[in-house]
């Protein structure tokens, strides 16, 4: 790489590609565009590789997807080799995970970590000038975004936020040093999933833990375990099989998806249904019947079989009535996988706080107050979530064809084509996009999906001499419009939840991913490839 031109004042690097992100998605988009002659530079916020389990290292976070199905599956040596301790995997093994990846393909020269980039403009050239807060500047024909769905972690707007005294943490930025709460007085805010992942951690820990809630979620037992060797082993005989299978399922995973409704059934088997998924754990438990995302009925039933599930295990009636959600459909929320969560109410040394009755009114230097009480607090950590999907990404100046700000064209929500590219920004990438499954699969079969669909095309336009690609305006506008209509048809928009962008004030309330079904997207993606790249303007 060599200083040869210079946009604006700033000589900039010439490059093939710039990728922003190193996590799962900016390692597979670095080593691909690679095998492509592609020079390439990837830009990372963090200190090290991981993206979003970089960040989230704090007590007790965990996948929620299964070991064997949340790793890269586009190496056979690198499936053979590595293998996973636990059924769900915990955010030191998949960092070790993906330290293992980048040193395994020799990434990391090529990744500039510590760097944040600032602005992203596609000049009168052809080419993106890349910006970051180091001074950096990039001149590349190719711009990705590979910044990550939950990435853009988000602090609540309460009043005092930086009076308090003692220790603040937000869980998607946890410090990298260890932390200990012995002895300690904490509050958590938020109970989503992070929130339901760090609260019995800490309240091992603390003198006496305040969980803080707005919302109560429904939460499945994960029954965690060692991973046994031997089916391990068993799984790797049969892992492209397996891959292959979960790759044509709606969500990339491969649950066992139910085949007859609720009501192909009576009382008695739904009943014993339910309890069976139960003791299966996980996320699975929402793929008990077919109708689960449709019926609102349907729904109901297997919303009160976890609601009975919370009260028989919660022990005072009222913090169990708290903990019950009844105000959304289960699955229409992420439904959270847990250890011990329900259980951890029954600790002398835990209090539910209910934020809807008395509402947090400021921070303190000494703590949080509500409208009910002060809390004497040496530490608060904020459970409080991301701006999902988009946050990253408006996060960036970025500026396409005339100067066109990405902001202003999402001012009313997000717009993109199949979830990978947006009309006005040509040579412009998104890895699991808004209007892509993202959020509602397995990210990282998501994820690789959507890096090799980039990667072809990219290598489609050098075989045809082609220097540009963007959407057509129409093929946009007709791709939300099914994008929403698909989403219509479920319970999904009915519930306020950050699918919707409900969690960010100001943020349009629209259905941010795909919801068709992953194993229906991958083929409408290859169909339009197939098509010439139907819907696309190639120059």
């Amino acid at each position: 790489m060599t200083l040869t031109q210079s946009l604006g004042n700033t000589p900039a690097t010439e490059l093939g590609a710039v990728v922003v992100g190193a996590g799962f998605a900016g390692l597979y988009m670095l080593h691909r565009l690679r095998k492509l002659g592609l020079e390439v530079i990837v830009v990372e916020t963090g200190d090290g590789v991981g993206g979003t389990w970089y960040w989230n290292c704090y007590p007790g976070a965990r996948c929620d997807v299964e070991s064997m199905q949340y790793s890269f599956s586009f190496d056979d040596e690198l499936q053979q080799e590595w293998n996973w301790t636990e059924r769900y995997a915990g955010q030191p093994e998949i960092r070790r995970y993906l330290d293992h990846v980048a040193d395994r393909f020799d990434l990391r020269r090529d990744i500039r970590l510590g760097t944040t980039v600032t602005a992203a403009v596609f000049g009168k050239d052809g080419r993106w000038r890349v910006e970051t807060d180091k001074g950096d500047v990039f001149s590349s024909r190719f711009c990705i975004m590979a910044t990550g769905c939950l990435s853009a972690a988000r602090m609540p707007d309460i009043a005092g936020l930086d009076t308090f005294d003692g220790q603040a943490f937000h869980t998607g930025r946890w410090p990298k040093e260890p932390v200990s709460f012995e002895g300690k007085d904490v509050a958590v805010i938020g109970t989503g999933s992070s929130g339901i992942q760090v609260v019995p951690e800490l309240a091992r820990q603390a003198k006496h833990l305040y969980v803080m809630q707005r919302t109560p979620n429904f939460s499945i037992p994960a029954w965690n375990a060692p991973l046994p060797a031997d089916r391990q082993a068993d799984w790797k005989k049969d892992y492209a099989a397996h891959r292959e299978k979960a790759r044509n399922t709606r969500s990339g995973i491969l649950y066992e998806y139910a085949t007859r409704g609720t009501w192909d059934v009576d009382s008695a088997e739904r009943q014993a249904e339910y309890e069976r998924r139960w003791a299966r754990g996980g996320a699975n438990f929402t793929h008990c019947f077919n109708d689960l995302f449709f019926d609102e009925k349907a729904n109901e039933q297997a919303a009160d079989f976890v609601r009975d599930k919370i009260r028989s295990i919660v022990i005072n009636p009222a913090v169990a009535d708290l903990l019950t959600p009844t105000d959304h459909a289960i699955g229409t929320k992420r439904i959270c996988v847990d250890t011990d969560y329900y259980t951890t109410f029954n600790r002398e040394n835990v209090t539910l706080v209910d934020l809807r009755a008395t509402p947090i009114e400021a921070i303190t230097p000494g703590g949080i107050r509500t409208t009910g009480a002060h809390f004497d607090l040496d530490a608060i950590v904020f459970a409080t979530g991301y701006d999902a999907v988009t946050g990253a990404l408006s996060r960036i100046d970025i500026r396409g064809r005339g100067g066109l700000a990405l902001n202003d064209k999402w001012v009313g929500g997000p717009r993109s084509y199949l979830g990978l590219m947006m009309a006005g920004f040509p040579n412009l990438f998104v890895v699991t996009g808004p209007g892509s499954p993202s959020i509602l699969t397995n990210v990282v079969v998501a994820i690789e999906q959507h890096v090799e669909w980039i990667a072809h095309c990219i290598a489609n336009m050098d075989e045809r001499g082609l220097m540009r690609i963007e959407p057509d305006e129409n093929a946009e506008t007709e791709w939300i419009t099914h994008v929403n209509e698909v989403a219509s048809r479920t319970l999904f928009p009915r519930t306020r939840s950050w699918y919707m962008g409900a969690n960010i004030p100001g943020k349009p309330r629209v259905f941010l991913p795909f919801v068709g079904g992953f194993d229906n997207y991958t083929r409408i993606c290859e169909d339009v490839a197939a098509d010439n790249y139907r819907g696309f303007i190639c120059r």
